[in-house]
């Protein structure tokens, strides 16, 4: 089956400041987006509220959508001592959003990411980008003696997790919780029999967007094929 496409305008690049961006969205109804994302995942797609996407961009080719093959990953020494420091942690998932959650977001949003398009963060903005009417999402929900401090915004498929967004509390740098919140959405799909967690793109050439390479064995979504 054909799906309907479009292309965004062409924009400032919001990683590389010498390159220009442009989108391919795709162009459907609900029904047919829930029907066929898990196979347009595997496509080099990804999903930001309601709508599915991928990087057209003519003279750049620097977003590679990631992917992690969690029954043979390992994690590093690194890795193994942010897992250790979180033994104080409880998680849970949760079927929907609320205003703590909300609150978390603003907050890391005014700490972190000043200089991004979500800023300032705005509540009506913050469920439409996080929440989805046709996807089936969980909230990976992290807390700290009762008190929330992560929120890992996950797409859940029959055989794979895809981490859509995760916001976190700013003040807890120890805790190392943005490696931390990949490392628990790979536990939780091994657990879940999954094959793959889905990280979205890496740029390895962006400070922001490179971690995601740390996370191995991985494949990238590289002219059309999964290497």
């Amino acid at each position: 089956m054909q799906l309907p496409v479009g292309l965004s305008q062409v924009n400032n690049c919001p990683y590389l400041d010498e390159q220009q961006e442009q989108l391919c969205f795709l162009l459907c109804d609900d029904e047919q987006k829930s029907a066929y994302y898990s196979q347009l995942l595997e496509l080099g797609f990804r999903r930001s509220g309601n709508e599915i996407y991928r990087p057209a961009c003519s003279a750049c080719s620097q977003c590679q959508s990631l992917r992690v093959k969690v029954a043979d990953f390992s994690p590093s020494k690194s890795q193994k001592r942010i897992l250790n420091k979180a033994k104080q942690l409880t998680l849970r998932w949760h079927h929907q959003l609320d205003q703590d959650d909300y609150q978390l977001y603003a907050r890391y949003i005014e700490a972190r990411h000043k200089d991004g398009s979500i800023y300032p963060p705005n509540e009506k903005a913050f469920f439409e980008f996080l929440q989805c009417d046709w996807s089936s999402t969980q909230y990976l929900k992290l807390f700290q003696d009762e008190q929330l401090v992560a929120v890992c915004v996950t797409d859940v498929f029959s055989k794979a997790l895809s981490a859509v967004y995760t916001f976190f509390d700013p003040n807890l740098d120890k805790l190392s919780l943005g490696n931390l919140a990949v490392l628990m959405q790979i536990h939780q799909a091994k657990q879940q029999g999954k094959d793959w967690l889905y990280l979205g793109y890496q740029v390895d050439v962006c400070r922001k967007m490179n971690y995601k390479r740390n996370y191995l064995p991985h494949q990238r979504f590289i002219n059309s094929k999964w290497q």
